[in-house]
């Protein structure tokens, strides 16, 4: 199979019985569930984007296998052309988004496709296991499925552990036994987002939480399980799609990808499928080993870019409404998001200018450059929601719905409301954007997910310093201090 389109992805959840529950009811179709099917038609937008006749070479590249045209962002790069064609794709996904769907399908293509390039390296564990994950890679790539992912176990005690990014597994997912068609699995993860609204799910270690010593055999391990697996459930937090209109709830209305949950019920896992197995020290170095999570971390920050333009833009529209522009705390403002954009930007173009080959024969973007791009961002974004806030002001408050634009009070509304630069309708639709951007539910959720969905600030500020090389510079200063 090519390049899916919108309609082949919407078929295929339609055909997959998944056992999700909202709200305390098991949802019967997803593609017509009113908390869920906005998400699954803006997912089904990006696959119809591939078939866009006028931007085909951005969006698809020839399997190296079929032949036929498969997502760029399944591309194994080998060329700073492929970076930047990949990059331009994953661009124009998020675009179409406005950034605030962090879990699109790029993301988990540019993983899996990472860990297939390092085959080897799981080779280390079984032989079997290399061929395990290249030949997933490859079904998902020529069947264009859509993954969601969970890494992270529950905690029931925040006590600090012996080392920073160690997680205990007193409530974990683990190995129940091993059979000859593969392992049972039972236990929780957390935080499957985009799970109702994918084919697939994939279980492995993150790069921030790490299993601790006494974890090997039962709770170390990675595999991926079709999402309508017998015995896998997934929980969904409460729809931010309120079935307002668009006009209402213009971003809940359109790109609520959920987050669940998920259940393993003794549930089996191939052998085929499963590709780490009972070895503590391969599983917490594989994010690192596979360079998976700079891979994902190039989409991540690409999207990051979308997400700080459209605040930008909103921002300045805001103020030109309101005729503020000239206030020197607004330009303050202003320029802050300015900096950020900028500062996410020369991120992500140095972290494809400084690319080098990684040991496994894919050309890898700069770790560093992403790492800092991402740590900045946890913090960035909810200082640009709060300056909506502060630019928005009364204005956010004081916001007619739809209904009220054509009720009893419209010609009220239309009298008093409008501005010198925009009538009353217009300035009630740009601002109930603002308002589903950074004060609804929808968009609280966009503050939290970007603050934790990458690992927090303070786990990955332990990251970056451990791995980044402070010796030479260090050196430098041994050196002065010797000078007479």
């Amino acid at each position: 199979m090519a390049a899916r389109t919108g309609a082949q992805y919407i078929a295929g959840l339609k055909e997959r019985a998944v056992e999700i529950y909202v709200s305390g009811e098991r949802v019967k179709d997803v593609t017509t569930h009113p908390g869920l099917s906005n998400g699954v038609h803006s997912v089904a937008k990006l696959y119809d984007m591939q078939h866009d006749g006028a931007a085909d070479d951005q969006m698809t590249f020839e399997s190296p296998t079929s032949g036929d045209p498969v997502g760029q962002s399944f591309v194994m790069p080998k060329t700073p052309e492929d970076l930047a064609r990949r990059r331009k794709m994953m661009r124009r996904w998020a675009q179409s988004t406005c950034g605030m769907m962090g879990r699109t399908p790029d993301f988990m293509n540019v993983t899996m496709m990472a860990m297939a390039a390092a085959g080897d390296y799981f080779a280390q564990n079984r032989p079997e296991f290399k061929t395990n994950i290249q030949n997933y890679f490859e079904y998902i790539r020529e069947n264009d499925l859509v993954l969601t992912h969970t890494l992270v176990n529950l905690q029931r005690d925040r006590s600090p552990m012996p080392m920073p990014l160690q997680d205990s597994t007193d409530v974990a997912l683990s190995i129940v036994k091993e059979t000859d068609a593969g392992i049972i699995v039972r236990g929780p993860r957390v935080l499957a987002t985009l799970g109702p609204l994918a084919d697939e799910i994939a279980i492995y270690p993150a790069r921030n939480h790490q299993l601790p010593p006494d974890a090997q055999g039962a709770y170390s391990f990675a595999f991926a399980l079709p999402c309508n697996t017998p015995g896998l459930s997934f929980l969904c937090r409460e729809s931010f799609d309120l079935g307002r209109s668009r006009f209402d709830h213009p971003l809940g209305s359109r790109f609520e990808e959920m987050d669940a949950l998920v259940f393993f019920d003794h549930v089996l896992v191939p052998w085929e499928r499963v590709f780490l197995l009972g070895d503590v020290e391969l599983c917490n170095n594989m994010p690192f080993a596979t360079n998976r999570n700079i891979h994902s971390g190039h989409q991540v920050v690409t999207k990051q870019v979308v997400k700080a333009e459209f605040m930008l833009g909103l921002a300045n529209l805001m103020i030109q409404t309101l005729g503020s522009s000239q206030l020197p705390h607004v330009q303050q403002m202003m320029a802050e998001i300015i900096e950020n954009l900028e500062v996410t930007k020369a991120c992500l173009r140095a972290a494809e200018a400084d690319a080098e080959f990684d040991q496994w024969g894919v050309l890898c973007p700069a770790r560093f450059p992403l790492m800092v791009a991402r740590n900045m961002f946890i913090r960035s974004y909810p200082r640009m929601a709060e300056i909506l806030h502060l630019l928005g002001s009364s204005s956010l408050m004081a916001l007619p719905t739809e209904a009220d634009i054509n009720g009893p009070l419209a010609q009220e509304i239309n009298k008093y409301l409008g501005t010198d630069t925009t009538s009353a309708e217009e300035r009630v639709r740009l601002f109930r954007l603002a308002w589903d951007t950074s004060c609804s539910a929808f968009g609280s959720r966009q503050v939290l997910y970007e603050r934790y969905f990458g690992g927090n600030v303070e786990q990955n500020s332990v990251v970056l310093n451990n791995l980044y090389d402070k010796e030479h510079m260090t050196e430098r200063i041994r050196e002065f201090l010797m000078e007479e």
